[in-house]
């Protein structure tokens, strides 16, 4: 792994943290809103340099970043403070972060899909043979070339990657598949995927289509949701206790993914797909997160909002940025946690 690559992925994360907090930045001018700081970064800073009222920062911890505006936690006599405007304009701040990352998400599946050599499709083209040509594969005693995936398991298939997914993420040796099949619908049950060879599931190959606007919109919006739903699903086995704390990764760790991903790339075309595909995944990744109803995150500051606007009487500033203050430190110290353990396993390969 060089030391340019590590650096390309820093910049990577950084850019996807820009991008959150100028979501609430420009909604937030936009809205009349004072803004007091703009911040890349946390802990000291590197750089700082005020402009008219507002201060631009970037600071030595990649981990995050703010968009400090005045009268945020607090109360204030300021008319352009924060909680002194009209609650649809605060929600229309407090959500533009998010809306962002989810946004350069999607573009970044564009261009992922024009980097790519075609489409990757659904569809079966053949199954797996050994350099005879003899048949290594299991599942195409009930698969057929030319079927197109449905759902496995239940689970809808938007994209070939979610194919990969069913077939690994669950823990069973047989299948319950839907395909499309001459212009029908088939089920089939038990179906078993093993490369007899090598004992990978994914004993066989998909279609490669070529790349026209329509479908390379089709396929950014199929990935885009396929994207959003895996990151939902992981949350919730995440709190079921599939997952463990061990599974987790922080900054340090998603920088060590990306450059490890990148560094492996054969071409600079390879590059950039792999680039672009994990950045896609690391933004809607954020974005996502940050709408999670949890104190000091978005999405608590959102839940805030709603019961005001249900309330048509503010909770008091106080209160609220107590309870933001305290889940902001657990998040922390979380964070801290987990640096620490993407430390040891970096330090343990």
């Amino acid at each position: 792994m060089t030391f340019i690559t590590v650096i390309v992925a820093i910049i990577c994360f950084g850019i996807i943290i820009m991008i959150h907090e100028a979501g609430h930045f420009f909604v937030a001018k936009k809205s009349g809103i004072r803004v007091l700081e703009f911040s890349i970064g946390m802990g000291p800073a590197i750089f700082s340099k005020q402009r008219g009222e507002t201060k631009y920062s970037l600071r030595v911890l990649p981990i995050g970043g703010y968009c400090a505006m005045e009268g945020e936690d607090e109360n204030s006599s300021d008319p352009r403070a924060f909680r002194r405007q009209k609650v649809w304009k605060r929600m229309l701040v407090t959500v533009a972060g998010a809306v962002m990352n989810l946004i350069l998400g999607f573009f970044l599946i564009i261009l992922a899909c024009c980097a790519d050599t075609a489409i990757t499709t659904n569809t079966i083209a053949d199954f797996h043979t050994n350099a005879e040509g003899a048949d290594i594969a299991t599942s195409d005693e009930w698969l057929q070339v030319d079927d197109r995936f449905v759902s496995i398991n239940g689970l809808h298939i938007f994209t070939a990657a979610d194919i990969t997914y069913a077939l690994q993420n669950d823990d069973c040796e047989t299948f319950d598949i839907v395909v499309e099949r001459n212009g029908g619908l088939v089920e089939l049950s038990g179906v078993t995927f093993l490369d007899t060879e090598t004992n990978g599931l994914l004993d066989f190959r998909v279609y490669g289509a070529k790349k026209t606007v329509g479908r390379v919109l089709s396929y950014t919006c199929r990935s885009f949701v396929s994207t959003a739903r895996l990151i939902w699903i992981t949350l919730i086995d995440l709190i079921r206790g599939k997952y463990g704390f061990h599974d987790l990764s922080g900054v340090v760790g998603i920088v060590d993914t990306t450059a490890e991903y990148v560094q492996q790339s054969k071409t600079f075309r390879e590059a950039c797909l792999t680039l672009f595909e994990l950045m896609s995944f690391i933004t809607i990744n954020v974005g996502i997160f940050n709408l999670i109803p949890f104190p000091a995150l978005d999405g608590g500051r959102l839940v805030f909002l709603i019961i005001e606007a249900i309330r048509r009487k503010q909770i008091p500033a106080k209160i609220e940025g107590t309870i933001h203050f305290a889940g902001l430190a657990l998040l922390m110290l979380l964070m801290i946690a987990v640096t620490f353990q993407d430390v040891f396993k970096i330090f343990q390969r």
